[in-house]
């Protein structure tokens, strides 16, 4: 499967932190906009990720051994309805380029970056996220995404 991970932090949030805050919103919506600062993504890959059953990313935690994977049903690089966006981040939207739809976050396998290569270099991610500072790596995942996570 083809991919993109993502790197996130909880610098900008609340000490509940990010992935509590937008589940709340999950919780209560069924769904919440999550926002990704800086460049935009390739709609290449999240194109091809919308055609799937199941699209979804990898967010990798900045710092952390946190990992999870984003269960997506929509992206778009204006700003979606207010109502849907964790309050924290409301007022950054500026600087974000694009939104995900996300309607379940899942806790990824510890060791998912070993079953994760970089497109581009064929690199595992294990390695290369720790010699990049790029937000984001265009990936495949070669991991079974049937088992319980």
């Amino acid at each position: 499967m083809k991919t993109i991970a993502l790197r996130f932090s909880d610098n900008y949030a609340p000490k509940e932190g990010m992935i509590f805050l937008h589940q709340e919103l999950i919780n209560n919506l069924g769904y919440v906009w999550y926002g990704k600062f800086g460049n935009k993504i390739s709609k290449e890959i999240i194109e091809e990720q919308l055609k799937t059953d199941d699209p979804k990313l990898l967010l990798i935690k900045s710092g952390s051994v946190e990992r999870y994977w984003l269960h997506f049903t929509q992206y778009q690089e204006e700003l979606p309805e207010l109502n849907g966006i964790p309050e924290y981040y409301r007022n950054s939207s500026d600087d974000i380029k694009c939104w995900f739809k996300v309607v379940r976050f899942e806790r990824a396998e510890k060791d998912v970056l070993s079953k994760c290569f970089v497109i581009s270099s064929g690199d595992c991610l294990s390695n290369a996220s720790k010699h990049s500072m790029n937000p984001y790596f265009k990936i495949e995942y070669r991991g079974d995404m049937n088992g319980s996570i």
